[in-house]
């Protein structure tokens, strides 16, 4: 027997997180493939050691601050990957270097948000509202949607993972998938049941919005079932891998993704750092290089942009780890980007140039590069999506 109460259980969070119409699913079915513009955010949880993922091999007072944790110069064992000869990637990140020499890659160095805070609840909270110290209840990538018309897609802006993450909440319908062969209802006898129930309601916005997300989770189930196989031998690595092939195969199934986000923890390496974040920058560059194999030519339209929450100090501490910092490292990828360069003014890693004697300095805000990336990829206004922020620097990341 199927109840109200096991009813709403089974389908609140379909129909509340797309509440729309099901006329979507035409558009989307019929949209021209490779003509929708997408963006990906990545989120680094646990402040990524920014000279350690992309290491200022000219600057010997890196080399004096970390005497056994920085990475070697390239050409020696276990040394990192030569960029422009200023700049190298952790060796882990070796499948990021045909992006770069592609010129699908460009790195931001020395990026991140003014706010002085050392916190990592504050430091998410606030890069993901798209804020600098400013509390705001929804985010940056929500905002970075127009308003949505009836016909719009449920699926226009999606998460992987286990939560709905604070950028893609707000005004705008986003839904978070943590796996897609679970996005079901308990069975296609009670999935027509509850759907018969809804459809016969007396409330019509109720019965337009149910119709919608019972169309969706139709969607989601004949997906589903259809075996994926990543394109062009593309191998994804681990859990990130896992939520990056997701995305992947909603994008190429033309479900009326806009815009993604997806997130990667294991960056708060306080001690014994250098074999984490080995680990964590493999299945890190690995499954974003499988991503833009897996995608193909899709990705004339998709840009990915990364980010952390801060970065860690300059010197290593007594525990051979790094502390909490400041200044970051922000990667841009996709085929609209002007990769093969290093973007942003480096500050130097003098202690007179050293945010609180300490930290790299941040230089680029990080709502520049994501306001350039709203603004040319996505023709949307950055001052609608952050509007506590005068953004009136362009770095020229992508191609016009």
């Amino acid at each position: 027997m199927i109840t109200r109460r096991g009813f709403l259980h089974h389908t609140a969070l379909a129909i509340g997180a797309f509440g729309v119409a099901p006329t979507w699913l035409a558009r989307a079915a019929g949209a021209a493939t490779g003509t929708r513009k997408i963006l990906l955010a990545i989120f680094q949880r646990g402040a990524a050691d920014a000279l350690n993922v992309v290491v200022p091999v000219f600057e010997q007072r890196y080399y004096d601050l970390r005497p056994g944790l920085a990475v070697p110069r390239p050409g020696t064992p276990l040394g990192a990957v030569d960029l422009d000869g200023r700049f190298a990637l952790h060796p882990a990140l070796q499948p990021l270097k045909r992006l770069w020499d592609t010129r699908q890659l460009a790195i931001v160095h020395a990026a991140g948000s003014p706010d002085p805070t050392r916190s990592h609840f504050d430091g998410q909270d606030f890069m993901e509202s798209g804020t600098a110290g400013v509390r705001r209840e929804d985010g940056w990538l929500n905002r970075t949607l127009p308003v949505a018309g009836n016909d719009a897609s449920p699926m226009r802006a999606v998460a992987v993972g286990a939560q709905m993450p604070r950028a893609l909440k707000g005004d705008r319908s986003a839904v978070v998938v943590d796996d897609l062969s679970r996005f079901q209802l308990p069975s296609t006898e009670s999935a027509a049941v509850l759907e018969q129930l809804y459809v016969a309601s007396r409330d019509s916005q109720l019965r337009s919005r149910s119709q919608g997300a019972f169309e969706a989770v139709k969607r989601i189930e004949a997906l589903r079932q259809k075996p994926y196989t990543p394109a062009n031998g593309a191998e994804y690595l681990g859990v990130f891998g896992q939520r990056l092939q997701q995305i992947a195969r909603l994008i190429k199934s033309d479900v009326g993704v806009e815009v993604a986000f997806a997130d990667i923890g294991g960056w708060d390496h306080h001690a014994n750092e250098a074999p984490q974040l080995t680990n964590v920058l493999r299945e890190f560059g690995t499954s974003l290089a499988a991503f833009a194999t897996d995608m193909g030519d899709r990705m004339a339209d998709v840009v990915i942009v990364t980010m952390s929450e801060f970065g860690r100090t300059v010197a290593q501490n007594g525990a051979l780890g790094t502390d909490h910092g400041h200044g970051g490292v922000m990667m841009v990828l996709g085929g609209p980007v002007r990769g093969g360069s290093i973007y942003g003014r480096w500050p130097g890693l003098q202690s007179e140039h050293l945010y609180e004697g300490r930290d790299l300095a941040v230089t680029t805000d990080f709502r520049d590069v994501l306001a350039e990336l709203v603004q040319v990829h996505l023709g949307q206004d950055p001052a609608r999506v952050f509007p506590e922020h005068r953004h009136d620097t362009s770095l020229g990341l992508l191609r016009t």
